[in-house]
């Protein structure tokens, strides 16, 4: 296989410009959703009666934080795939973002009942 064959072939295998910006475009407003939902529970947690610690603070930033750094590592590793795998690629990180989403409801529930003592 000759130079200006294996160019071809990988030329043949990337997916247009308007279909990564149309893929991620949609499964982006998944992930930009959760970042919205991280900055409400932001807002709410440290305008509430208790307010917020040091490490609250932590959590509820890093929650805004996760998933754009998730978002932008998958489509960092996807975006000369084809589009089923960067599909996959960017659902996969989607998975991993909703995962750690119920790990903060949880927290801020348990905070938020006193399940976790009172401070």
């Amino acid at each position: 296989m000759t130079e200006q064959d294996s160019a071809v072939a990988r030329r043949g295998s990337v997916m247009p410009v308007w279909l990564v910006f149309t893929i991620a475009g949609v499964l982006g407003l998944f992930y930009a959703f959760v970042v919205w939902n991280a900055v409400t529970l932001l807002v709410f947690q440290a305008g509430g009666r208790l307010g917020l610690n040091g490490l609250g603070w932590f959590v509820l930033l890093f929650a805004i934080v996760f998933p754009i750094a998730a978002y932008a590592g998958a489509f960092a590793l996807g975006w000369r795939r084809r589009a089923g795998e960067f599909v996959l690629i960017l659902v996969t990180g989607l998975a991993l973002v909703a995962c750690f989403w119920l790990s903060i409801l949880a927290y801020a529930y348990a905070f938020g009942a006193g399940l976790l003592g009172s401070s």
